[in-house]
Parts: structure tokens; sequence; C-alpha cells
């Protein structure tokens, strides 16, 4: 067989490439002549057969003839392409090598020959490699993605079933990661998760695998690992983040975190319910106590609140859907004259058997579960529509500290009060004292809104919480209603005393109205009138009833639903 052409040649050797051809019959190959300064590390005899050339191959021996077998015959012959490492000996360097070629077939429609060109291609796989662990690892902090580090975990969880093993998943967080960014940059922040990793790493064994599962969070599988062992490997990396504070370009930063940790597969059947049950775990530790670590464990109450939880979810919907979403009316009357002043709207929910939830039942587990905002909305087209039909009543209305940064139900009130003109100067919204404290600026923007609309502002509850009368200023606050855990005692309490009369006597003076809430006798009615509170509400005046004092049939002026 004859060497390829001196031009063909040349311009192969001034690509770094070398031409070949291969007598399969034989297992003979010859090559062009400048081989040798394309491949200076691979003896002359390793390029003379496949079969020799196939001793230095990795990872599979026999990729070259599995390429012709697996190729498409076309025309009597057949394209292939493929790449591989070549090794000369134990301690030297892998030479990736791509091979492009064409094999042609005899008579019985075998390949008899080959010939085709090869290049030293190690940048390009070098480069593959790369984008290959991009893929699979944080590029922060170099360890397993979430994607993998789950993926990893679900393996892991086949591995100990079939091996009747255990291991046990941690997840680790980073404790108020968020004032770290706020205070020192998002750089700094970086550099102590890196460093958190870094310690973690530190501190695991052979066939542990760490990843990052969050922004904030890394995830652990720890092999062959009881509880006894978790409790020990959990102080570990408490201590080892705990005890040395982490330096960073704009000074040392103390750090701690938190652990939530599950025994597989013992308390986990999937790999989605060994992450959720140590989240779980995680957020306990947190409520518990920051930096600290909890160990997930069966519990029967908590498994039957979320049946329970999951059965309230579903009649809450339900009642949604089918309109059973109702409202109870408490009158709120004028201290000194007794004529009702405005009513509070209740929410009500009538159940599949006709027993009716009140505001307690429902209100704390939908927003638990993340549906207030739904009865929010379905309440405010309530209390419009009340409004619409009575032109000469005031309504408050009670809404959740979620609702009030929502857009839509903004835009609900929007289009409401557009469609129904007069009855915003009707409404009050009450804004319970707990939501008003957590961002004064961003609840300001909504209370100047409804404001401009022409409705009132009240904050529920106050006196629980901590908000200044400044910021009461601040909000352009319209009513105060002192929490009634401080009224209903007053004829009994000194302390409940001074404190509601000081609230009264602050608000009158930055000319707040005032409602004094649970008001049990007609002594601490007295008392509320003579200090100068406007209004009073509770079981003195009369409980919240579903009866409509009015008359007016809501259905003939409700408003389509959102």
């Amino acid at each position: 067989m004859t060497s390829p052409l001196p031009q063909a040649s040349t311009i192969l050797a001034s690509l770094d490439q070398a031409a070949f051809a291969w007598d399969i019959a034989t297992d003979a190959i010859v090559w062009s002549d400048h081989v040798g300064a394309v491949f200076p590390d691979i003896p002359a005899a390793a390029l003379a057969s496949g079969a020799e050339l196939a001793k230095l191959i990795e990872p599979v021996r026999s990729i070259r003839s599995d390429a012709l077998l697996d190729s498409l015959p076309v025309r009597g012959g057949a394209l292939y392409r493929i790449e591989y490492g070549v090794r000369t000996t134990i301690s030297a360097p892998v030479l990736w090598i791509e091979e492009s070629g064409c094999w042609f077939a005899g008579a019985d429609g075998k390949p008899t020959r080959a010939q085709g060109i090869v290049r030293i291609n190690n940048e390009r796989h070098a480069r593959d490699q790369q984008l290959l662990r991009l893929s699979r690892h944080d590029p922060l902090t170099g360890e397993l993605n979430r994607t993998h580090l789950v993926a990893t975990l679900a393996e892991s969880m086949e591995e100990a079933a079939r091996f009747r093993a255990s291991f046990a998943f941690m997840l680790i967080g980073i404790d108020h990661l968020a004032r770290i960014n706020d205070a020192f940059g998002f750089d700094v922040a970086d550099a102590v998760i890196s460093e958190v990793a870094t310690r973690i790493r530190a501190r695991l064994r052979n066939g542990d695998v760490l990843g990052r599962f969050s922004g904030n969070k890394f995830g652990l599988i720890l092999k062959n690992c009881t509880v006894d062992d978790i409790n020990i490997a959990a102080e570990r990396f408490l201590a080892g983040i705990r005890d040395d504070v982490v330096p960073t370009k704009s000074g040392p930063v103390s750090v701690t975190v938190s652990i939530g940790a599950i025994s597989v597969p013992r308390y986990a059947r999937s790999a989605d319910e060994a992450v959720n049950r140590a989240q779980e775990t995680l957020d306990m530790a947190k409520r518990r106590r920051v930096g600290s670590f909890s160990l997930w464990r069966p519990n029967v109450e908590r498994d039957a609140q979320r049946r329970v939880n999951i059965r309230v979810t579903d009649e809450i919907v339900t009642a949604l859907n089918e309109r059973r979403i109702a409202m109870a009316f408490e009158p709120v009357v004028d201290a000194f004259s007794r004529e009702t002043a405005f009513h509070e709207c209740l929410v009500r929910m009538e159940r599949d058997d006709g027993q009716v939830l009140l505001a307690p039942d429902i209100v704390p587990v939908a927003e638990k579960l993340g549906l207030i905002r739904l009865v929010d909305h379905r309440v405010l087209e309530l209390v419009v529509a009340e409004l619409a039909g009575a032109p000469s009543v005031e309504l408050s209305l009670n809404i959740s500290p979620d609702t009030t940064m929502d857009p839509d139900w903004w835009a609900s009130i929007e289009s409401l009060m557009r469609a129904h003109p007069g009855v915003a100067e009707r409404l009050i919204v009450e804004i319970t004292e707990t939501v008003a404290i957590q961002d004064i600026d961003g609840l300001r923007g909504f209370v100047t809104r409804l404001k401009n609309f022409g409705s009132r502002i009240a904050i529920d509850d106050f006196g629980a919480g901590y908000t200044s009368f400044r910021n009461l200023r601040k909000l352009g606050v319209d009513i105060v209603k002192i929490d009634g855990a401080f009224v209903q005692n007053i004829a009994r309490s000194h302390d409940d005393r001074a404190f509601v009369q000081t609230l009264i006597d602050l608000a009158r003076r930055l000319e707040i109205k005032t409602v004094a809430e649970w008001v049990q006798d007609d002594e601490s009615a007295a008392m509320l009138r003579d200090w100068g509170c406007d209004y009073i509400q509770g079981r003195l005046i009369g409980l919240a009833s579903s009866e409509r004092p009015w008359g007016t049939p809501t259905e003939a002026v409700l408003p389509a639903a959102s």
C-alpha cells in the first residue's frame, strides 16, 4: 500500500494531522510519512497494526473496531468519527485523539479496509470536560449542583436498598446569609459560601458526597452512617464552621450553620421525601435556635396535622369554588351615643355538613397553606357588594399580611372601586400591627393609594406589637383599634387601665380615632368613654352575626369573581 501523495502529506503536516490506511484483513496500518512528527510519543510499533494501537487506547480498547461495526454502511462503505485516549505508559499523560474515517466493505458486506485522518485534540477534550463539569458542579464552590446531588441521592437510596445499608442525608444552612449580603456585599457572601464548603469538605470521609443545594444550603450524603454517627458528624460540622471566623477582604466574618438530617432509607422512601424531611428538620433547628442540629423522627401529631391541613385546604378551595365563603357583621358603636358607626366584616365558611367555621378556624390555616390571598379576594368582593347595595352602610375589612403587598389584590380593589363609585369612602381597611411594623415604607405606598380613593385605614390589635405613634403618623392612619387583651380587664387591672388610657390620650393628640375591642361590661365602657375613646366593640355591644342589619340581599349586587 502506498503512502499518500507528498503534497497531501505536506498539507496534513501543517495541520498537525496524519492520514492512515488500515487493511482490516491483515490488521496492518500504513501512515503518512510525517506521522512521527504528529505523534512523537507513540512508538512506531504501536502504530503498525490495529491490535497494537488498541493496547494503548482508553477507556475502551475496541473503540476503533466497534466504530466500523456500529456505523451504517452506505454504497459499499460508511463514514465514522470517534474520540479516544492513548497512554503510552502508566505514568504518561493521556493523548486525546480525534479520528475521522471511512471504511469499505468486501464481497460479504463486512469492512475490509478503512482510511482516514487523525489528530491530537487535547484542547477540545479539555474544553468538553470543563463543560461537562460545569453542567454537574456549582461554579462558585466546585461541588455538585442541586440536580446531580439529588440524582446521586436517588442512586444512593437504590444502592442502600440493594445492599441493606443505611446512610444519612443532611442539609446544612448558613445562618443569616442575607444579613451578610446586606452588610458587606455579595462578593463577601460568596467568599463565606466558598469557605463553608471548604470546611465541610475537609471533614468528609472517602465516599461521602457534598453538593450545593441552594444559595445558602449544602446537601450531604454520609455513607454507612448510624444515628449515633449522624449526631457526631453534625457536631463536627457545626464546630468546624462556628469556632473560627471566616476571613474576607472586608475583614473577618463570624458564621454559624444549622443542620437538618434524616436517616435513609429508614425514614424516606424517595429522594424527594428525604429532601423534604431534611428541609423540615432544618427549619425546626433554625426555629429552635440558629446554629443547632435537628434529626428527623416520626411524629404522630405532626402527621395528623398534615392530614388536617390537606383536608382543610381541600375544604377552603371547594368552598371558594362553590361560593360558600360568607361574612358576619360585628357592630362598632360610638362610645358616647352607642349608635352604630360601622360594622367589621368577619369571614365565615360553610362546610359540606352545614357547620360554619369562624375566622379563627379559617384565616390561620389559609395563611399557613398559602390560600389567604384567594380568601381575601373573595371577601373583598363580598364587602364591596354589601357597600354597593346599601349606600348608608360603612364596613371595615381586615386583610392578611400577605395581601397588603399582593398586586393582584390591589388590581381587584382598584377595579371594583371604579365599577362602584361611592363605595371607597365607606370602606375601612384594617391592617394588623405586626404587618405595619415589618415594612413601614412599603406599606405606606399601599396606604396612600387606598386613601387616594377615599378609604380609611385602621391599625388592628394595636399594643400587641411595637409600632410607634410616629409610624402611625408616617402611615397616615385614621383609626387605631386597641388590642382587646388590654381592654377586657381594665375594670380590674391597674396596669391595663394605665396602658389603655395612655394610648387613647396619645391618639387623641394626634387626631387619630380609637376603637376599644373586647369590651365586656358597662363599667369598662364608661371608663373608655370618659378617657375619650371614640368607639367600642365587643360582647357588651353585640357579637358578629350573619344577619344584615340593613337587610340588603348581597346576591343582587354581587360583582363577578376575579
